[in-house]
């Protein structure tokens, strides 16, 4: 058994098991042995019969006293099982699982670990896991046990035997890709007892050490990748060179704040450098990070080059379109929208204006990277709300121009040392400024009684004039407990009447999609019930009320990109989340939406709440997911990767160098070539 191999030459795995790790995205054994515990149980304190605390999960040994009995009682299947200790005797019952009768010897010595009840002033024990003494080390009791992430039909026992038996029969190295200068600086422990104990830790130091080592390695990696992606696009001496243009021809109604004018100057400054940009500007929901877009594409358009820019759904795309063509056509230039919603034929004819050159500005989803597309002279890309896209998605875009310069946006805030960290491979622009005239949104957060009270302040924001969003989790009621798009648009439709109220929901079609998105920009009705397909991006700045039914179910920053949705004009503008729960945290979490409309803050404590998860976007192509670290917890560690990724490579042998280089090139999709350090 190899690491390579798949996970069905493992013992008792076959077809049907295979396909149960596969939902875990477990495919081979390597894989099997990097699925790290979410958890541990102490299980090590072995405890005597009359020690055992009714209430209480206790590990304790003893022998089998007699056969263990099937038994019917009351239509219930149960298996009942006698043992001993020097302390007394205690009664062990499973149910539904006859098979037992047949696993346990008299006489034979087992460790137990289960919940102890106090059934009529006996004690006994229900359904505990069991481990024979005398079957080699333990695995599942008498000691620290991990705890993992399962799915229906793996337990936790079947999971924890087989990752032991796969460590102590592997039959190739788990090989140190760290080099030996780096584990040595950093103590880090080798990476085969880190694996082993952190499935299974001899103590509780041993663990700690154990993790530090597969955080470092785990981040470290990640870190340097996007380090090598920087210094690859960094090191190309022949990126184009923009000349200044008088960006006054655009006639903006309005002056760039600071923020902005220094953002502008960073990727002018970029533009004319004779190397590739490839920067990041990330600013608040409403700091103007479209316009910045808007201008360096001009910029771009002047100097001879087609710019693309790339959206994640066909309604932002939409929404970018109009907005540039709305200037761009006054200034002769051509403007296409590229979506694949679009028929063969106006693809077809979209694809000749842009090879020809015709087309100037593209503006599309992912239908931009497909093969069918080939540009004439790309020079500039942008990727708003980059991320929904992968560092492989960008890279895909790029390589249809020669050396492009390279914007992403996003109006997800980041902590600025977090962002220089995460995005190693961009340099990074914040728009810290709000334009004037944008306001704060009140945001009340109040449970379901006061729905009355909501709906008769939809019908006075509507009599003004205004529109309303509301927000569900759900489209069509699947989860009773939550509010569907579908039933609660009836439901409104009528008790709002004579408003007019519509959907909108991400299993729609496309066209659809965009002609309720029309209708709504233009004020042909006063309600929309919307999923977060509406989440980024969505410009109407008529809409003045945004509700959000079931707030708990959002993250606090998905719930701050909602509330972005209004407040996008002069027009005093409300949030109110509205949620029944009942549990102190989720409450914690939505009273700091009502505190503050800082994006930084609120990201910030989305984090530490959340943890990474795909919170940042790492959950790409093209960059490794994390298995194992949390950026926010594990900061120090963090810190000492940024410090260990710039290594002296003359204190590394050759092998050490091809073997690190292979690494990073399997983790960016690069064929493997040590040019690249």
């Amino acid at each position: 058994m190899f690491l390579d191999d798949p996970i069905s030459k493992i013992k008792n795995i076959g077809e049907k098991r295979a396909l149960l790790f596969s939902k875990l995205n477990i495919f081979t054994v390597r894989g099997l042995i990097e699925y790290y515990p979410r958890d541990y149980e102490d299980r090590g304190n072995i405890k005597k019969i009359d020690e055992l605390i009714a209430g209480e999960s206790n590990a304790f040994i003893g022998k089998v006293v007699s056969p263990a009995e099937n038994l019917l009682i009351n239509g219930k299947k149960i298996t009942k099982l006698i043992f001993k200790d020097e302390a007394g005797k205690l009664e062990i019952i499973w149910f539904n699982m006859f098979f037992l009768k047949n696993v346990f010897v008299k006489g034979q010595e087992y460790i137990f670990y289960g919940k102890v009840t106090d059934k009529f002033g006996r004690l006994r024990v229900e359904s505990p896991e069991y481990e024979l003494v005398s079957g080699g080390g333990l695995v599942n009791a008498g000691r620290i046990v991990p705890v993992y992430s399962l799915t229906h039909g793996l337990s936790q026992k079947f999971l924890r035997t087989t990752i032991n038996y796969v460590l102590e029969n592997i039959e190739d190295d788990i090989a140190d890709v760290m080099p030996n200068y780096i584990r040595e600086r950093y103590s880090l422990m080798d990476k085969k007892p880190a694996i082993t104990n952190i499935h299974f830790p001899e103590s509780e130091s041993a663990f700690f050490k154990a993790r530090g080592r597969l955080v470092f390695e785990e981040l470290f990696f990640m870190q340097a990748s996007l380090i090598k992606l920087k210094g690859y696009i960094k090191n190309r001496v022949d990126g184009l060179v923009f000349k200044e243009v008088d960006i006054s021809t655009l006639d903006l109604p309005f002056a760039l704040t600071n923020a902005q004018e220094r953002a502008l100057a960073e990727i002018i400054s970029d533009e004319k450098s004779g190397y590739a940009m490839n920067r990041l500007v990330q600013g608040d929901v409403g700091s103007g990070k479209t316009v910045i877009a808007l201008i360096s594409a001009y910029v771009a358009i002047k100097n001879g080059y087609q710019v693309c820019l790339m959206a994640p759904t066909e309604v932002l795309a939409n929404q970018h379109f109009i907005y540039f063509k709305g200037y761009f056509d006054k200034l002769g230039i051509k403007t296409e929208l590229l979506v694949g919603s679009l028929t063969k034929r106006q693809k077809n004819s979209i694809y000749f204006n842009i090879e020809s050159g015709f087309t100037k500005m593209i503006i599309g989803t992912h239908a931009i990277i497909q093969s069918g597309v080939r540009m004439k002279n790309l020079g500039y890309v942008i990727t708003d709300e980059q991320h929904r896209f992968g560092v492989g998605q960008r890279r895909d875009l790029t390589l249809k121009g020669n050396n492009p310069h390279v914007l992403v946006m996003t109006a997800t805030p980041i902590p600025r040392t977090l962002a220089l960290i995460l995005y190693g491979d961009l340099d990074i622009s914040i728009i810290d400024e709000m334009p004037p005239g944008r306001q704060n949104i009140d945001t009340f957060f109040v449970t379901g009684k006061y729905l009355p009270r909501v709906h008769n302040f939809i019908r006075e924001e509507a009599e003004k004039g205004r529109q309303i969003y509301i927000i569900c989790p759900s489209i069509d009621g699947e989860n009773e407990q939550l509010k569907s798009v579908l039933s609660y648009t009836e439901v409104l439709a009528k008790e709002l009447s004579p408003l007019k109220v519509n959907c909108l929901h991400g299993k729609m079609k496309q066209d659809e999609k965009n002609l309720i998105m029309d209708g709504f920009s233009k004020n042909l009705f006063s309600v929309l019930v919307s999923t977060t397909v509406i989440e980024v991006g969505i410009n109407v700045k008529n809409a003045t009320l945004i509700i959000i039914e079931n707030a708990e179910r959002f993250g606090l920053s998905q719930l701050h990109q909602l509330r972005g949705r209004v407040g996008r004009d002069s027009h005093k503008s409300y949030c109110i989340l509205i949620s029944d729960t009942k549990n102190k945290y989720s409450k914690q979490r939505l009273q700091m939406m009502v505190q503050t409309n800082d994006g930084f803050a609120i990201s910030e404590m989305d984090l530490k709440l959340r943890g990474p998860g795909e919170f940042f976007g790492l959950k790409q192509h093209g960059i490794q997911e994390l298995k194992i670290a949390n950026i926010y917890k594990d900061m120090e560690i963090l810190k000492l990767v940024s410090e260990a990724v710039n290594i002296d490579y003359s204190l590394l042998s050759n092998e050490e160098i091809v073997r690190l280089d292979n690494e990073l090139c399997k983790i960016l999709d690069y064929e493997s070539n040590s040019v690249f350090l």
